[in-house]
């Protein structure tokens, strides 16, 4: 499984932008998926999980802020962040996690300016 995230970019506090995670094959049988984000010096941290079945899970301090989705047909995941903030400001990745592997993708830069 390769996993290539895109949509990252320099936006102002209280902007949207939307991550795309886009996946070699299929996603259908993939039993979760998630978005990961790292700043330098600190280890990468999960932001929000999607499972095959649509179930999400989103961390607090982006709850409420940040939606994961994904779509079969196009092989995809998103993160749609709202109300970015500063503190948002990270390398986002996408991850996979497929018999018993462990998938990542290059990573997007996501700099909120305040």
């Amino acid at each position: 499984v390769q996993l290539q995230a895109s949509g990252g970019g320099l936006v102002q506090a209280g902007e949207s932008l939307r991550l795309s995670c886009a996946a070699s094959g299929s996603i259908s049988t993939i039993p979760i998926m998630s978005w990961y984000r790292q700043t330098p010096g600190k280890q990468r941290e999960v932001v929000a999980s999607i499972t095959a079945r649509g179930t999400t899970n989103v961390v607090d301090i982006v709850k409420g802020r940040f939606t994961i989705s994904r779509d079969n047909i196009k092989n995809a995941v998103y993160l749609s962040m709202n109300s970015l903030k500063p503190e948002d400001t990270a390398v986002y990745y996408c991850k996979a996690i497929y018999s018993g592997m462990v998938y990542w993708g290059q990573g997007t830069q996501v700099t909120v300016s305040s």
